[in-house]
């Protein structure tokens, strides 16, 4: 009788181990078909949204302490290092191209709530043809 409970108890976990393994396959398979969404971001270079785990290539200048920063934006992996086809990089304040070597010039605000704002000034072609 003993060996009739325990060969039912062996069958028991081995069936319970295949249900969840199968349930666990299944949720891999339909997370690994769903698309990567965009997220609310887009590249102030090329104007494309950023999808989820993609970031945006700065640099920030001085101590982090301050609340008002100089910082660069070179892009983002649609458009720097290198571009891919069909996207092109436009400065949002002079509206022209802006090359391969080039970037953003913008300030970095950092609140006191923990959020960081981001201004914009333009291209380093149009802040150098401004200077002259």
């Amino acid at each position: 009788m003993e060996i009739v409970f325990l060969f039912a108890a062996i069958l028991l976990i081995i069936f319970a181990l295949s249900y969840f393994a199968f349930f666990k396959r299944k949720s891999k398979k339909t997370a690994e078909k769903e698309p990567s969404r965009p997220t609310l971001v887009n590249c102030p270079l090329c104007g494309l949204p950023l999808l989820k785990g993609q970031n945006i290539i700065s640099k920030v200048y001085r101590p982090m302490n301050v609340p008002d920063q100089r910082c660069t934006v070179s892009g983002c992996p649609n458009c720097f290092p290198v571009c891919k086809a069909g996207v092109k990089r436009i400065c949002p304040v002079c509206a022209k191209t802006v090359p391969q070597d080039g970037y953003l010039v913008s300030r970095l605000f950092n609140r006191t709530q923990g959020k960081k704002h981001v201004m914009i000034v333009g291209c380093n072609q149009c802040l150098h043809n401004e200077v002259k």
